[in-house]
């Protein structure tokens, strides 16, 4: 068991179902899932953890895939933009959609301590946000929540967040 966010799970079911998942969607939308977007997606469902760009075309350059900034670029603009992966604005990150290929608002719950990212559920047009929302005639078409805070091992002084 290998931990996603804050919790344990089963790596590699993880890893296969979203590329299932993705691969299912491009698939039915007839999207192109070319080799270095695969290995882009691969590469984030491996680490389970926000990666700047230049640290995923380190891996790409390694394994003889690409050298150049835009390869990156190009393969987290497609995953970005099917929501296959998200944009960690505060960390200038990436990391793998838990939901892909699925409707709906995450929520990044960010550890302050070790950059750790939990992918949690939001409702924007409910609660506060919502209710401000209602309040001025806005209607809401997309919101980005990035809570910055410990998570369970930085709280409890764990060696490796230390």
């Amino acid at each position: 068991m290998d931990t996603i966010g804050f919790g344990q799970h089963d790596h590699s079911s993880c890893m296969r179902a979203a590329l299932a998942a993705v691969e299912s969607y491009c698939t039915e939308h007839k999207l192109q899932f070319t080799p270095v977007r695969r290995r882009v997606l691969e590469i984030l469902l491996a680490r389970h953890r926000a990666m700047g760009a230049y640290e995923i075309l380190d891996t790409l350059r390694d394994e003889g895939l690409g050298s150049q900034p835009p390869v990156a670029y190009r393969a987290l603009d497609f995953l970005v933009s099917h929501g296959f992966a998200h944009k960690i604005e505060r960390l200038n990150a990436f990391v793998a959609c838990t939901h892909p290929g699925q409707d709906h608002t995450p929520a990044f719950l960010i550890c302050r301590n070790c950059d750790a990212v939990a992918e949690a559920h939001a409702e924007p047009s409910r609660g506060m946000l919502g209710r401000a929302a209602t309040d001025t005639g806005f209607s809401i078409e997309q919101a980005v929540v990035e809570a910055l805070g410990l998570c369970p091992d930085c709280r409890k002084g764990a060696p490796a967040c230390a």
